[in-house]
């Protein structure tokens, strides 16, 4: 039988009907327990400050509320189903234990508050990681390109060969790129960092709730001011979430792409570290990039949930219960990518470029913008040395690829990687960060 608080006395409860309504929610729950017991200790103390809770009554909650969580942390107190969702497992804990003074700890906010403000804490908590790995996949992306700038290999378009490239630029673009999803991922924890607790059901409450000082001791750097935008703001503010998530996936989807070609037989580019690759179930000789595969479709679940979101939100005004549907695609969501982004800097790190199969896939045509361009500089119509390079392709002689390579002096280049402008704006944007 589960605890309902909410339905004291009010009959008995249809056990389809209450497993309908309440869902998986116990269950997801278990991410936002934390965050719901600091954020109502915060409250506790927000309510002793103007008086609905004594001094001693204030102590003996905080104190039960800190051995809830270190009992749910260490695993002797467990959120199951005995509970309709953590709300109301950490009243029922408090009432049992304190007595009235557990059954003054809702006064001054309802159960759509007390979860706007848990799911809030959970946003900049999994934005800090987002931006963290971000950093950090950024960071083992420099390294690489620090570290073997120069090797040729084929530059591609449209999956055709196009002209002669480095691993040092191909891994410079998925840096600067990661840098740019760290950036973001931190303009989206901006937006999210705003405490909605104390507005109540989305309209404010009789009481002089001490708003600010809670928001202050929650550590968010501002109040979300307005009551009913409190709960309008629910789904949107998961949605940006998970769109900072998406960004980050879809370049590592874009990563584990290159890295699905570069490792086949045929190309034969680069090799991983065995940990990211296993065996066929049915052929000896066989070995899959399956840690890749999955990293690559990963990125279907952030993008899925965000869809399963905006669904949700076509609403009118204020709290509806639909706004509970998007408590689910938003931890499957941001779990998934966090979980996959966690394991790409080791990846990065130890994966090894095969010199030897780059070179040989630099075919004698690919040189031909680059004679193009030369007849260009001293003086040909760009057009005409065009058609006349198109015109030799049969009669190029083959040039060095790295004195190629050498020449390519545009900003961002293979000659001019730029690479220390990437490092000092992902430094700045990791001390911004610290911050």
């Amino acid at each position: 039988m589960k605890n309902y608080l909410w339905q004291e006395g009010g009959g008995s409860i249809d056990a389809a009907i209450a497993e309908f309504t309440a869902g998986e929610d116990v269950v997801l729950d278990r991410q936002l327990f934390v965050f719901d017991i600091q954020a109502t200790a915060a409250h506790v103390r927000g309510l002793q400050r103007i008086g609905i809770v004594s001094d001693s009554e204030c102590d003996t909650l905080c104190r039960l509320l800190g051995e809830l969580r270190a009992e749910f942390e260490s695993g002797s107190f467990v959120l199951d189903e005995r509970f309709e969702d953590g709300h109301s497992a950490i009243e029922v804990y408090l009432t049992e234990k304190a007595g009235p003074a557990g059954a003054r700890v809702h006064t001054g906010r309802s159960r759509n508050d007390q979860v706007s403000v848990a799911t809030r804490l959970y946003l900049k908590d999994r934005l800090a990681r987002l931006t963290g790995l971000c950093a950090r996949i950024a960071q083992a992306c420099l390294d690489k390109a620090e570290a073997e700038p120069d090797l040729p290999m084929p530059g591609y378009t449209h999956l055709q060969r196009a002209v002669p490239s480095s691993s040092g630029l191909w891994m410079a673009a998925f840096a600067e790129a990661f840098t740019d999803n760290m950036a973001f991922a931190g303009s989206v924890s901006g937006v999210v960092d705003s405490s909605p607790l104390g507005t109540a059901a989305g309209y404010g409450v009789n009481l002089p709730l001490d708003r600010e000082g809670v928001a202050d001791e929650l550590g968010f750097a501002r109040l979300q001011v307005n009551p009913m935008y409190a709960q309008n703001s629910r789904g949107k503010f998961e949605i940006m979430a998970l769109q900072a998530a998406l960004h980050a996936m879809q370049e590592l989807r874009r990563l584990a792409w290159d890295l699905s070609l570069f490792t086949t037989s045929e190309f034969g580019f680069i090799t991983l570290p065995s940990q990211y690759i296993t065996g066929s179930s049915i052929m000896p000789n066989k070995f899959n990039p399956d840690v890749v595969e999955l990293l690559r479709g990963r990125a279907a679940t952030p993008e899925g949930a965000i869809a399963e979101i905006q669904s949700v939100l076509s609403l009118p005004s204020g709290y509806q219960r639909d706004l509970q549907l998007t408590k689910a695609p938003l931890i499957r969501g941001m779990e998934s990518s966090l979980q996959a982004l966690a394991i790409v800097p080791a990846l990065v790190q130890g994966m090894a470029f095969n010199p030897d199969r780059m070179r040989e896939a630099i075919s004698t045509d690919m040189f031909a913008t680059d004679i193009a361009l030369e007849r260009a500089a001293a003086g040909v119509p760009f057009r005409d040395a065009y058609l006349q390079a198109k015109k030799e392709l049969d009669r190029l002689d083959a040039p060095d690829a790295e004195a190629s390579l050498a020449q390519r002096v545009s900003p961002g280049a293979c000659a001019d990687l730029r690479l220390d402008l990437i490092r000092r704006r992902l430094a700045i944007l990791s001390q911004d960060f610290d911050k």
